[in-house]
């Protein structure tokens, strides 16, 4: 069901995307040659992403939820621009120059940055595409010196009082240099001026909205912008329960390559679908018995788990800042809160319009090339999305705060710049845990099919793979690829294709379960990078098969045909 939601890809784009691809190789050639591409190839980069069009029916709010929605959407559009300043100093003023340029070619190039919200493609390995930037994103972004090392940063910490280095390593500090020596500045302060704006807005929503508990975290999580302390608006998040779902504010650390210790910032503004998430409340009712069933060693499982964690299905209106650079979420499992997790367990969110986008325009012509033709009628939207809930779900499930060495830790901070590509791997393989386990024991609202469950997981790494495997989503999948390909689960074909041997996957699911989750009990650095470093590489059966792949366009671009009615706002040049 669409809930009254429009998927249009315009059909001239998609053919151009599908006869063009820039490879990370192409680019990275071109880098080492001392060229950028052109025109033309960055027009070929751009085609990697279809266009696929967002309308959301909007009939059901009521008129001072309207009202709030416009505000909302105007909140969020802060956050492009302030996450362009998180990712790289030079963006804002890149930013402003390419705007100036008109010609077909700046058009281009400004279209590129866009997808990218910088000089450097994510595809790529984050290679620059523009002159006069770093041929390569600065690993800690804009959160650290750009000349500080990781030894200089983790020699200060030492130096620092318990609460000095509990902000140094925190989400929501910058680090920058006062005379040449470190020093921690917060979010408020660094970000003072957009986020007083963003408040402003939310709390004029606030006034405007009839739900009470969408007021309460409007204006909770206002409060948090100006002083940094999130945890009552994470709170207040939690317990949001109206028709638009909004999630706002600096929540993933994907961007702080050097530690993964800094959040950007992100929004999503949605319309929740009612009856999906009815249906799905299935899953957070069982995840107490899947969590006090996980294949590790009782001591690791969380005792006070279960229907805490709440579960959304919606469509989304409007997305920005981290939340709408290159490839595209299509869920996420919030907050990052440790402390919040553990009381309250953590939401799920899931964007249904965009998970049916990407399966239409990218996983359906994948499938076609990397299955073996007996396996084509086994592909499954149904197994797709509720794999996507178990990922989603399994963020939530397992160790998260720890002890290593006699002190209370946590999983992040251990595994520090690998915790992302571990828990992603993480969450992929328990959710076909929790899915076999949920079937074999008879729970019906969740059962799947195992040929199209495992057949669609199949053509579905593939697709994630394609995001480079410089990043945690395609690091972890690789990982996961290989495993299962070293376990005999999948098999590469003399064709080229790749096929499932089920009994053999369920084992390998189960097996690896394990290992990533004792992994991250132990707080394991060392097993983490070992593990990386043998298994999340492109092996040639599977390098051949995405070389199949270059003609299809590696995730979507989403055009915000209601958000940009509402707030009339103006096309961006390449789009006139």
């Amino acid at each position: 069901m669409n809930s009254g939601v429009g998927l249009q890809a315009d059909g001239q784009s998609r053919e151009r995307a599908n006869r063009y691809s820039v490879t990370m190789g192409t680019l990275l050639a071109l880098m080492l040659a001392g060229s950028l591409p052109d025109q033309a190839q960055l027009s070929r980069m751009i085609a990697r992403f279809a266009p696929v069009e967002l309308k959301v029916d909007l009939a059901g709010l009521s008129s001072g939820d309207r009202q709030a929605l416009v505000k909302l959407i105007e909140a969020s559009r802060i956050y492009d621009e302030l996450y362009m300043r998180q990712l790289w100093s030079g963006n804002p003023a890149l930013y402003a120059k390419l705007q100036q340029d008109t010609t077909p070619l700046g058009k281009t190039r400004l279209h590129c940055f866009w997808i990218n919200k910088a000089p450097w493609s994510e595809l790529d390995a984050h290679t620059a595409f523009l002159s006069g930037v770093p041929a390569k994103k600065p690993l800690g972004a804009n959160f650290y010196p750009e000349d500080m090392t990781r030894e200089q940063f983790e020699g200060w910490v030492k130096t620092l009082s318990a609460a000095d280095r509990n902000k140094a390593e925190g989400f929501f500090t910058v680090i920058r240099r006062d005379s040449g020596k470190l020093t921690i500045i917060p979010y408020s302060r660094e970000y003072g001026a957009e986020l007083r704006r963003c408040a402003d807005l939310l709390r004029e929503a606030a006034k405007l909205t009839g739900n009470e508990s969408l007021r309460r975290f409007l204006n909770s999580r206002a409060d948090a912008f100006l002083s940094d302390d999130y945890y009552a608006s994470d709170v207040a998040w939690m317990d949001l329960d109206a028709p638009i779902d909004v999630t706002i504010g600096p929540y993933e650390t994907y961007t702080d390559e050097l530690f993964g210790y800094k959040a950007a910032f992100e929004a999503y503004v949605s319309l929740r679908d009612e009856k999906e998430t009815a249906r799905l409340k299935y899953f957070a009712d069982h995840l107490q018995d899947v969590e006090n069933n996980l294949p590790i060693e009782p001591l690791y499982r969380n005792p006070k788990l279960g229907s805490l964690a709440p579960i959304r299905v919606v469509n989304e209106i409007f997305a920005s800042g981290d939340g709408a650079h290159s490839v595209r979420s299509a869920a996420y499992n919030l907050p990052n809160d440790e402390r919040v997790v553990k009381e309250k367990g953590s939401k799920r969110v899931m964007m249904k319009n965009i998970q049916e986008a990407k399966f239409r325009a990218n996983l359906i012509p994948i499938a076609a090339r990397v299955l073996a033709k007996s396996a084509q009628a086994d592909l499954s939207f149904e197994s797709f999305f509720t794999h996507i809930v178990a990922h989603e779900m399994s963020h939530g499930i397992g160790p998260h705060q720890i002890r290593v060495g006699g002190r209370d830790t946590t999983v992040r901070q251990e595994l520090k710049e690998l915790y992302s590509a571990i828990e992603e791997a993480k969450a992929d393989v328990t959710g076909l845990f929790m899915l076999g386990y949920m079937a074999d024991h008879g729970l019906k609202e969740a059962a799947l099919a195992e040929r199209p469950l495992y057949t669609t997981f199949l053509a579905s790494t593939f697709r994630s793979v394609r995001f480079g495997i410089h990043e945690a989503h395609g690091r972890g999948m690789a990982m996961q690829l290989n495993y299962y390909l070293d376990h005999g689960a999948f098999h590469a074909n003399a064709d080229g294709t790749f096929t499932v041997d089920i009994p053999k996957m369920k084992a390998a699911v189960t097996s690896l379960t394990r290992e990533l989750l004792t992994i991250e009990a132990h707080g394991d650095y060392a097993a983490a990078r070992k593990m990386l470093e043998t298994l999340a590489v492109l092996r040639p059966p599977v390098e051949a098969a995405l070389k199949r792949l270059e003609d299809i366009p590696t995730d979507i671009e989403p055009i915000y045909t209601t958000a940009d009615t509402l707030t009339h706002a103006r096309k961006h040049p390449w789009a006139d």
